[in-house]
């Protein structure tokens, strides 16, 4: 007898599964930030379930989870839709993300070892190559992975899964802004990486507080620079 899958009918939850749905989750979500899937999209179950190889009812979860995370809404005879995201809409976030930001150097701080460093290194050395001849999805590619590799810097999770939230609902801003307004990219990409640069400097130190008010300071003048974009 052939043993049934169990994403396949939504029963189970065991550990493999919960990361099965957590890589759907991810892929979906990274879709969204990334404009791969633009404001006003209809995502067709039937589509997504048959890429990924899963039924209905996992996916319909996923797409839940999406939905408390405002990246999607669902919308009766019509579907699974993505959200719109703008500045006005979504200043209260930033706002709060901006005040959040440095509690990561003081609410279970978890001190870098030398591999994270050396992880940190290759960063700095990948964001210097954006600057020369990066795009708008490659930098806002890089900016996630950035920003998830630095959640390592505290070990509280309800802290680390509230940043992250919000991060992910503000972080279609900074792209549709540099598609539409066509931001100065190059001067975008240098503000960032010398502030990644600042960020390995203090932790080199062992300064986790100043690293994370550095991340303060990336957020607030990053959400400035928007709304100047947008007025």
């Amino acid at each position: 007898m052939t043993e049934k899958d169990p994403l396949n009918d939504g029963t189970d939850e065991t550990p493999n599964v919960r990361d099965r749905h957590a890589a759907l989750h991810h892929e979906l979500r990274q879709r969204i930030c990334l404009l791969d899937y633009p404001p006003g999209m209809r995502l067709s179950e039937t589509a997504l379930a048959e890429e990924f190889g899963t039924s209905r009812t996992p996916l319909r979860r996923v797409l839940a989870r999406l939905e408390d995370e405002g990246l999607v809404r669902s919308l009766h005879g019509v579907g699974t839709i993505v959200t719109d995201a703008n500045i006005s809409e979504l200043a209260q976030v930033y706002r709060l993300r901006v005040e959040l930001a440095e509690l990561v150097g003081r609410v279970d701080p978890v001190q870098p070892d030398e591999a994270f460093l050396e992880r940190l290194n290759h960063f700095v050395t990948r964001g210097a190559d954006i600057i020369q001849s990066g795009t708008p999805h490659e930098f806002t590619q890089f900016d996630m992975d950035v920003f998830q590799f630095l959640l390592e810097l505290t070990s509280n999770e309800p802290l680390r899964q509230t940043l992250e939230r919000l991060y992910f609902q503000t972080k279609r801003i900074w792209l549709k802004s540099a598609i539409e307004a066509q931001l100065d990219l190059q001067e975008e990409f240098r503000i960032f990486h010398h502030e990644l640069e600042a960020i390995q400097l203090a932790l080199r130190s062992g300064d986790l507080e100043a690293a994370a008010h550095i991340q303060r300071a990336h957020i607030s003048m990053s959400f400035k620079r928007l709304q100047g974009q947008n007025t």
